[in-house]
């Protein structure tokens, strides 16, 4: 799928507007200069230049010679790529409704194993790559980087 550089630059100049304004509520240092929205908040104007340059160009481009706004690329006529692009977001849905209550080691291996069968892994293959891919993150995020992640029906079996 292709959009018009303006529609791109429109959509950049969001995001960039979007960060400024929820920096603009992080707290200051006393006797600090630099914060802790500074970087953020040079990287979004940054940003947000980028964005009107990109708009600016593509505005000129096409008055120069019309083009398409969206142009859909040859995979949404594709089954096999939309019916991949469905089940990807509707794994994401999933994760995101119902990790709190599953936990995510249920839910990592269900998402791989639907991923995988979708993908056309070979199917003796699909559910150790899931548990192992799975425990793999789980040990990365959860001992290694201290992140918190969910663990639903399986809180008695906390590690």
């Amino acid at each position: 799928m292709k959009f018009h550089d303006t529609l791109s630059g429109a959509a950049l100049l969001a995001l960039a507007l979007a960060i400024l304004f929820n920096i603009s509520s992080f707290p200051t240092i006393p006797g600090q200069n630099i914060g802790p929205a500074a970087f953020p908040g040079l990287l979004a104007s940054l940003l947000a230049v980028c964005a009107v340059l990109l708009m600016l160009k593509g505005w000129r481009a096409h008055l120069m010679q019309p083009q398409r706004w969206v142009t859909p690329g040859e995979w949404v006529r594709s089954w096999f790529h939309l019916r991949n692009f469905l089940i990807t977001v509707g794994c994401l849905l999933f994760y995101i409704l119902v990790s709190d209550r599953l936990g995510f080691l249920i839910c990592a291996v269900t998402v791989l194993m639907v991923m995988f069968w979708a993908l056309q892994v070979r199917a003796r293959l699909i559910v150790p790559l899931a548990i192992g891919i799975t425990l793999l993150i789980h040990t990365i995020f959860y001992k290694g980087l201290r992140v918190p992640l969910p663990w639903g029906v399986m809180l008695p079996l906390q590690w």
